[in-house]
């Protein structure tokens, strides 16, 4: 089988979306002119209010922020793919968020009433500098840009996906873990009135729990990220910040952030406690070890439903192979 390797300069066109109408308050700060990177904060803080309108959205589309403040950011080209990007709209109406419903059609319809402003993210443990941001301030501290990744569900799925953020790195490198941190552990938010699935599901282990270790959360692809497609993330992608790890099934990125606590001993994670039988701790993408009920061998395109190979390490086994050795 002819599998090609992309060129450096390789990179698939951004699909053209029409932009979404800013709202009043958006508008009017930057009549104000705060426009400038003093002011991206609130900008940004306006990107999510569409989203956290207290209306129910009637399409996707109303769903989805415009672009504002710090949005978008620069597309770091080191990370190259040999796909096309998914459509916004697509990938906005097709997502794993069980918090909200496990239907995935039907998350985005639900997510709104999350409310994501103000938002806070504790950061605890062995760590010099502990401390509880607001995720604007922290945004603001952190070195963002636009990185192309595959997405991989280990449902056998696949997308491809404009993200913008920042290192994990970048988070660790500002709090000083101590020697003894050997993991990181992370944790979402608990909230059944906002979250009708937590409520409605109670056999799970609520709220959602996911870790890595110290040598992957330090690793160049780990991203914490606020944005997508060139604006703040909508709801049901995980806003306002989620952890995008693109050498792993999508489980390991956890959505809506509000705990980060650095500890000794490996965290149990959320999927692992449930069927530790059919996801692991590592939950790397890997097409010779199948899921006990389906084969990873392939994986299925969104939305064309197109069945393609799956990459060991889902095409990134240059950057993190080593960890594994």
């Amino acid at each position: 089988m002819l599998i090609k390797s992309p060129k450096s300069w390789e990179l698939p066109e951004r699909l053209v979306t029409s932009e979404s109408v800013y709202m009043n308050r958006c508008h009017f700060l930057k009549k104000l002119g705060f426009a400038g990177a003093g002011a991206w904060g609130l900008l940004s803080g306006c990107n999510r209010m569409k989203a956290g309108s207290q209306d129910a959205p009637k399409t996707v589309r109303d769903t989805i922020p415009a672009p504002t403040g710090i949005y978008p950011a620069s597309r770091n080209t080191r990370y190259t793919v040999d796909r096309d990007i998914t459509a916004e709209e697509i990938a906005a109406s097709y997502n794993n968020f069980y918090e909200f419903t496990t239907s995935k059609e039907n998350v985005w319809k639900l997510a709104y009433q999350l409310k994501t402003e103000p938002w806070k993210i504790e950061v605890v443990g062995e760590v010099n500098r502990p401390q509880t941001f607001d995720v604007d301030d922290l945004i603001g501290k952190m070195p963002m840009e636009e990185r192309i990744y595959r997405f991989r569900c280990v449902e056998a799925w696949a997308m491809t996906v404009p993200w913008t953020g920042f290192p994990v790195k970048a988070l660790i490198d500002l709090v000083q873990p101590t020697s003894k941190a050997k993991y990181m552990r992370m944790l979402t938010f608990l909230d059944e009135k906002q979250a009708p699935g937590q409520k409605q599901q109670p056999w799970y282990p609520w709220p959602y729990y996911e870790g890595l270790n110290m040598a992957e959360a330090t690793n160049e692809l780990a991203m914490f990220v606020t944005g997508i497609y060139g604006h703040a993330l909508p709801k049901q992608h995980g806003a306002p910040i989620r952890l995008i790890t693109p050498w792993k099934y999508g489980y390991k990125s956890i959505k809506s952030i509000v705990k980060i606590e650095f500890v000794e001993k490996q965290p149990k994670t959320f999927w692992n406690d449930l069927a530790a039988s059919e996801y692991d701790f590592n939950a790397n993408v890997d097409p010779d070890v199948p899921h006990p009920r389906w084969s990873q061998a392939t994986e299925r395109l969104i939305p064309t439903g197109e069945r393609v190979p799956t990459k060991k390490y889902n095409g990134y086994k240059e950057f993190v192979a080593h960890l594994y050795a």
